[in-house]
């Protein structure tokens, strides 16, 4: 098996005046969730639709699955599954009558075509809804007859196009679990999203593109430290207090701290390390505080700094914070 499902290099895609993408490199592991941020026009869909050799670049290669986009397009596609952003199953037929059409389409034959949506409507857990007709189903119980309908025939390689755009949180987290399951049967997952969270939660590596190109690539984690350090963040009892909290603070991280009303922060970069040593130095010092915890970057911190896109919030909110259960290595 390859190292790289996909392999892009170069990609240079113009419309008109308008240049889509402008010398963009994808590189992605076999078996690993690949994210793609950016915002509207950044070049996301451009690059998928190259890709899934839906559209041909002005220069540039591209290897997908092993093969040559544009001189082997029928071998890439045999080998790929795509989800766009709007579902596209046939509303007056049931679920199961769907898959077994994608299944003839495919040259499965009948018994062999029944046998695989029994399987697949299992495994996205729509049994029960199978024979009922598609325009009853939910957004999420849809989003997850696309996925299987893209599984029919296996793909090593599966492009989601925002693939939970326009779903409430319950059923957003079921197609979340839904790709998950697929990677851990070794499929190969690209997913664009604007849902910052979505990359958090899913993805091995993520790629932000701006402009058509790529600002930056990397581990979710390696992106956040690219951005800024970690934080430790002490709630004081009351502004005059503020200032021995800040003490302690700097005697186990030894940075300075700031002090703006009752919160006291510095920079930790030992992490969870340095919040259990606080607590610890906070006991002694016999200080009482409203809550003491670590602030990571967000993936909303790493995309408003790469694309220069200012936040609609202070940096200091919007973020998770590991709690004194940290220390104890409770995951934040």
């Amino acid at each position: 098996m390859a190292e790289f499902a996909v392999l892009a290099d170069g990609l240079v895609k113009r419309y008109g005046a308008t240049t889509a993408l402008a010398g963009a490199s994808l590189h992605v592991a076999t078996g690993s969730v690949c994210a793609v941020l950016g915002r509207n026009g950044a070049g996301k869909t451009t690059a998928v639709r190259v890709l899934t050799t839906l559209t041909r670049p002005d220069a540039g290669t591209v290897r997908v699955a092993g093969f040559d986009v544009l001189r082997e397009p029928s071998r890439v596609r045999a080998r790929i599954g795509l989800i766009g952003q709007s579902t596209s199953m046939d509303e007056l037929l049931t679920g199961r009558a769907n898959l077994e059409v994608i299944g003839r389409l495919h040259h499965l034959g009948a018994r062999a075509a029944r046998a695989r949506a029994v399987e697949l409507l299992t495994s996205f857990r729509l049994v029960d809804a199978g024979d009922r007709l598609v325009k009853t189903y939910s957004g999420g119980m849809r989003r997850r007859l696309d996925l299987a309908a893209s599984l029919v025939t296996s793909p090593q390689v599966l492009f989601l196009d925002e693939p939970t755009t326009g779903l409430d949180p319950i059923a957003r987290s079921d197609v979340w679990q839904a790709v998950r399951d697929l990677v851990a049967g070794g499929t190969t997952v690209v997913l664009t999203t604007q849902y910052l969270e979505e990359a958090d939660q899913l993805a091995d590596t993520v790629v932000v593109m701006d402009r058509g190109r790529i600002a930056a690539s990397g581990t979710p984690d390696a992106l956040k430290r690219r951005v800024g350090a970690t934080r430790i963040q002490v709630v004081a009892v009351d502004a005059p207090g503020a200032s021995e909290v800040a003490s302690a603070v700097e005697a186990v991280v030894g940075t300075r701290a700031d002090v703006t009303g009752r919160t006291v922060t510095a920079d930790a970069p030992a992490g969870v390390a340095s919040l259990g040593e606080l607590i610890g130095e906070l006991g002694r010092r016999q200080l009482a505080v409203e809550d003491v915890g670590l602030h990571r970057p967000s993936m909303d911190e790493v995309f408003a700094r790469l694309t220069r896109r200012p936040l609609p919030y202070p940096t200091g909110r919007g973020a998770p914070a590991a709690t004194a259960a940290a220390a104890a290595g409770a995951r934040s």
